[in-house]
């Protein structure tokens, strides 16, 4: 049975399949879906389970959905669930982040407080529902350093690390990640729906 995970993203969706192994999880492209829902929520649960369900009442299978973002406290919790969108759809992460770090620029660390926030949202064709929150707290360092990540993991640090998402290992990421977090949750929630 196919699980339809509501991405694009290749490298989220390599996250996803390692943590939720037990299922046949394929992306958009896979399964030949080609819908673009609006993420206009005020909430990651909201933009999650909204592109759950509009993709499961097109397509009749259990869909899988992400809304993830990176909440600066200096900057107010932005950009929040703005995080894909900020600064503009097409402009490059490279660039955001250089932007981000600019702002904050002369922030002393104990102001560069952030976290990352991950909801997962299942919408069942027979009307089931359910999401899952996983949260990872970390600061925003002085400069992007790694390569193993995506998105903000370049600038986003780990205090107990020393080191950028994008510096550990994706093996240890997945372990502490939000997005790993909220994975795991759901796959409780998929093995108890599904057994």
């Amino acid at each position: 049975m196919d699980i339809i995970f509501a991405t694009k993203n290749k490298g989220k969706l390599v996250e996803v399949k390692a943590i939720l192994d037990k299922y046949n999880v394929i992306g958009m492209e896979e399964a030949g879906i080609h819908i673009e829902v609006e993420e206009n929520g005020e909430t990651f649960e909201e933009n999650a389970m909204k592109k759950a369900v509009e993709i499961m009442e097109a397509c009749g299978k259990i869909v899988l959905s992400d809304d993830s973002g990176i909440e600066i406290d200096f900057l107010g919790k932005e950009p929040g669930v703005h995080s894909a969108r900020y600064l503009g759809h097409d402009t490059p992460y490279s660039e955001k982040n250089a932007i981000i770090l600019e702002k904050l620029k002369d922030v002393p660390m104990e102001k560069r407080s952030a976290r990352y926030v991950a909801v997962i949202a299942a919408a069942f064709a027979d009307g089931r529902k359910f999401s899952a929150r996983g949260v990872m707290e970390g600061y925003i360092g002085y400069e992007p350093k790694g390569e193993n990540g995506f998105g903000y993991d370049p600038i986003f640090y780990l205090h107990e690390y020393g080191e950028s998402t994008a510096q550990i290992p994706r093996e240890v990421k997945n372990k502490i990640s939000h997005r790993g977090k909220a994975l795991e949750a759901m796959k409780a929630i998929l093995q108890r729906e599904l057994s």
